[in-house]
């Protein structure tokens, strides 16, 4: 077992909503590795290469299939399973697909949102809870500095504004109910927005990384429709780590950590899609892409530069990003390119990474 964060998890009951998608079937592996008991709540994975299920990770945790919309049974699963901490990660995640479905996307990622700060506000037992965001959050203005946890909040299309909503609800949530001194005991929340996340074990349709490796694994050509828009990216157990670094902060009950966090690369390590695509051939030594396309739909509008400021992880939480590029590819590109991905096979991941960072 990893002994990371001293033994801070150990036993303590973690609920994460969306623990059968990309990021919250590493949460997972990482929190289960660090012996805390875990409990997830979801959808069933998107499809059967998915990481939750190569994994076999229904078999190792407590595994509850639960729409995040339907309230009655995720308050009956705060008072049934009795979390300490609850991470948030459920949500619609495809901008391109919230252009497709914009109302059920604002009925996930905003009223789910609400049902999950209502279990947490009832709850007898929960003392931290983190909502996890997006970068796509802050207000679509191009800037070429990083955006900052004070900048104004926007989205453009309905899944950046749907969860620039949740943002907003978070903070009143915070502000309404949980300022020290409130009728609610000790509670803690916080919001977390983080860079591009790559990494092993994303089928998503319509983003660039799943695609790009069902083009490489199928021998066709990769469609690249914005090379050159900029991007922070990451390794996923970068803003995991992170994340878990507030939680830690949180339970400690200083204030301080209840706000919103940005977790991303500095500006000086973005990168364009063309520059990730062309890493990731390169490693592979296989694969090619075109830029251009008949395709109907791409007036569809998407941010062209976005970049994070991360100072405030950084002097708070000693955090940033701690391995480059060129290693994250390696990660995402031995994960698809194994033919033994398995719980194992993650957790071998993990613990490389691990030996790379500075904690």
């Amino acid at each position: 077992m990893i002994k990371y964060f001293g033994n801070f998890f150990e036993d303590k009951k973690v609920l994460i909503t969306g623990h059968t998608g990309f990021i919250g079937s590493w949460l997972t592996i990482l929190l289960n590795e660090l012996s805390a008991e875990v409990i997830g709540y979801a959808l069933p994975p998107y499809t059967e290469k998915d990481n939750f299920v190569v994994t076999n990770l229904e078999e190792k945790i407590t595994h509850i299939i639960g729409d995040i919309r339907d309230s009655k049974k995720l308050n009956k699963t705060f008072k049934k399973y009795k979390p300490d901490i609850t991470i948030h990660l459920a949500a619609q995640p495809i901008v391109r697909k919230s252009y497709i479905i914009p109302k059920e996307t604002y009925e996930i990622n905003i009223g789910g949102t609400v049902n999950l700060l209502e279990a947490f506000r009832n709850s007898m037992s929960c003392k931290v809870l983190i909502n996890f965001t997006t970068d796509k959050v802050y207000e679509n203005l191009e800037l070429k500095r990083g955006y900052d946890e004070n900048d104004r909040l926007g989205g453009f299309d309905p899944y950046s504004s749907s969860k620039a909503c949740s943002e907003l609800i978070t903070s009143a949530y915070r502000h309404s109910f949980f300022k020290p001194g409130k009728n609610f005991g000790a509670k803690f929340l916080s919001s977390v927005r983080c860079g591009n996340i790559i990494g092993g074990g994303d089928w998503q349709e319509d983003r660039l990384i799943s695609d790009c490796m069902r083009s490489i694994l199928t021998n066709k050509e990769i469609y690249l429709r914005n090379p050159d828009f900029v991007r922070p990216w990451q390794y996923v157990l970068e803003p995991i780590r992170g994340l878990l670094m507030l939680a830690t902060k949180m339970w400690d009950e200083d204030p301080v950590y209840s706000s919103a966090w940005n977790f991303g690369p500095t500006k000086e390590h973005t990168f364009t899609v063309r520059d990730v695509i062309e890493k990731i051939i390169a490693y592979l030594e296989k694969g090619k892409y075109n830029t251009t396309s008949n395709q109907c739909d791409d007036e569809l509008h998407e941010t062209e530069l976005l970049i994070l400021d991360s100072d405030k992880a950084n002097k708070y939480l000693n955090w940033r990003n701690e391995i480059s590029i060129n290693e994250a590819i390696k990660f995402l590109c031995d994960w698809y390119t194994s033919d033994k991905v398995n719980y194992e096979f993650d957790t071998k991941q993990i613990y490389e990474y691990l030996k790379k960072i500075k904690m």
